[in-house]
């Protein structure tokens, strides 16, 4: 019994690191999964035993699988089994899990010759490396098209913007830390 009473009691603060990786509030976090704040404010502080009814929504929204919440035993296969997800019109096949890190990915992007480019900044560095297709970065003044085997570097504080110009979709890996998943539009580019 004191093996499930440590489990239970490294919840909380296993979803506090999670939330605060993430950048989000407490009140961001119940708009999402439909707890309350007070529910997450408890769970999080040790307050209140998590259930399968709070953890399973939990698991989604911060896209961990659920043994990572409870911290289960590994299972010896090291194997990423995440699931891929849409964001912006882009698919990302998630190549990681360790939360509040790095993360690697795989993206696929649809062509968007015609839409007009929004900059944003966050803290962070980017990597990203084009598999197929043609990226264009926008970054700073810079504006310039990557094709496959062309890698990019910067730091993401510099107003940017990565699109695919077409014709077909383009394909990249991609690494970069939580705060790349909460951009701030800061500018826009003029189009050429």
């Amino acid at each position: 019994m004191d093996d499930l009473d440590d489990v239970l009691t490294g919840v909380g603060p296993r979803l506090r690191a999670l939330r605060t990786a993430r950048d989000l509030t407490l009140a961001q976090l119940a708009d999402a999964t439909g707890i309350s704040v007070s529910t997450l404010s408890r769970l999080e502080s040790g307050q209140r035993k998590p259930t399968l009814e709070l953890l399973l929504p939990l698991a989604r929204e911060h896209r961990v699988p659920l043994d990572e919440l409870v911290d289960a035993p590994q299972t010896g296969d090291p194997r990423v089994h995440a699931r891929p997800f849409t964001r912006h019109g882009s698919t990302f096949l998630p190549l990681s899990h360790v939360p509040g890190g790095l993360r690697a990915y795989k993206q696929v992007m649809p062509p968007s010759p015609d839409r007009e480019p929004t900059l944003g900044t966050h803290e962070g560095h980017e990597w990203f490396y084009v598999l197929s297709g043609r990226v264009r970065l926008l970054l700073g003044e810079h504006d310039l098209v990557l094709r496959p085997g062309e890698v990019a570097e910067f730091d993401t504080r510099t107003p940017h913007a990565v699109l695919n110009p077409g014709p077909g979709p383009a394909e990249i890996l991609t690494l970069f830390g939580p705060q790349g998943e909460r951009m701030h539009v800061r500018a826009s580019a003029t189009r050429r």
